[in-house]
């Protein structure tokens, strides 16, 4: 959970410096993946072992799409290489954190 929230603060320090032209739609867009992530994220880690799957596959999904967003954002120049590569890094971090927790629920 804190590398996730540690993410979310490294992109929230990069939103302010995304173009105008993308920051409410793009930047929005992997702003609320962000959220959404870490509140499947908190969700599953208070409920039993037989819920916390539905959770787990549903935050998997949304970073999986957090990544998409993020490459698209730095294919298009929004965020600049160092930006992308120190994200990707905490973003990789994480789903490895949580290809190994859902494989110990299955």
């Amino acid at each position: 959970m804190q590398k996730l929230v540690d993410g979310y603060k490294l992109w929230h320090e990069f939103l302010p410096h995304f173009p105008k032209s993308s920051r409410y739609t793009l930047g929005s867009k992997i702003d609320s993946l962000f959220i959404e992530t870490i509140e499947s994220v908190f969700k599953a880690l208070h409920l039993g072992k037989g819920e916390k799957l539905v959770y787990l596959t549903r935050a998997s999904i949304k970073l999986d799409l957090l990544k998409f967003f993020l490459q698209i954002a730095w294919e298009i120049k929004a965020l600049d290489n160092k930006k992308y590569i120190r994200l990707s890094e905490k973003l990789d971090e994480i789903g490895k954190m949580l290809g190994g927790w859902l494989k110990s629920l299955k």
